[in-house]
């Protein structure tokens, strides 16, 4: 039996393994069997969380079983569950494989995280059954963002965010997809293909912030000096980006992001939720 504990961000949702994580960490086919939906617990990806001298340190796995250098909503519930366990009250410093991120407590179900801001965004023409002008920005983890000129209601983001994951200008990492629309200068709109997961996931935090530095960078998001910009996601959730001027002596802005993170459940997984399930006879 192995100790979980299930978390929420903006509807992409986590598996956690908390410092009892037997060494080595969890195989990738433990991690993918854990993490498919229907037969076992299900999640967007897993976590394992350690502490590390005054902060804790996230070890992090895309529900394909392999390990991404960065994923902020899961960070931000990595914070959460610390905060959860008593770990720490209202600031914890948080290791990940890409950097190393200051997380602030704003109440149960929220957290707020201090960043560095995104690198400039590249600007590309990308050809997946079509040619497709968009920007790279690399948020610990690569995205590809498309400015999407109607609703994003009707946006193909399982048919075409697959095919430009897999574009061989993206090869051999591949990349995330990131539909947006900028309705107004305050407000950011976005659905995501995610790499890993292989689908579109309700919310992806690097990918907010690879749309925020798009729109910053194209004059779309300008919002109101002291305001953070609203960016809303599939889940229903809207995520804050907050845009800080340099501190004294530092070489680039701190940006913020923030928004909801929840400890949803606890409980045990059970040697049936690493059954592997058959494919069907007629794949």
């Amino acid at each position: 039996m192995t100790a979980f504990y299930k978390l929420s961000g903006s509807g992409n949702d986590f598996v956690a393994l908390v410092e009892s994580v037997p060494e080595p960490d969890p195989d990738s086919e433990q991690i993918r069997a854990w993490c498919r939906r229907g037969v076992s617990l299900g999640a967007d990806g897993l976590f394992a969380l350690r502490r590390r001298g005054d902060g804790v340190e996230m070890a992090y796995w895309n529900a394909d079983g392999l390990p991404a250098d960065l994923c902020l909503n899961g960070t931000r519930c990595a914070a959460q569950l610390a905060f959860h366990l008593g770990w720490a009250t209202e600031r914890v410093r948080i290791a990940t494989a890409a950097e190393s991120v200051e997380a602030r407590r704003l109440d149960a179900s929220r957290v707020a995280l201090e960043l560095p801001a995104p690198p400039a965004p590249s600007a590309r023409t990308v050809a997946a059954g079509g040619s497709w002008s968009g920007w790279s920005v690399l948020v610990g983890v690569p995205h590809f963002v498309l400015a999407w000129p109607e609703s994003l209601a009707r946006a193909p983001v399982r048919e075409l965010g697959r095919a430009l994951r897999y574009a061989p200008d993206f090869a051999p990492a591949g990349t995330n997809v990131d539909f947006v629309r900028f309705p107004d200068p305050g407000t950011v709109e976005i659905r995501t293909y995610e790499r890993g997961v292989e689908d579109e996931t309700l919310s992806c935090g690097s990918g907010v912030l690879a749309a925020a530095a798009v729109g910053l960078a194209l004059g779309r998001s300008r919002p109101a000096p002291g305001s953070p910009l609203l960016v809303r996601t599939q889940g229903g959730f809207t995520l804050e980006v907050g845009m800080g001027e340099p501190e004294s002596g530092a070489p680039a802005p701190r940006w913020t992001l923030g928004g909801d993170a929840r400890v949803v459940a606890e409980g045990e997984l059970l040697p049936g939720a690493a059954s592997p399930a058959p494919p069907p006879a007629w794949s």
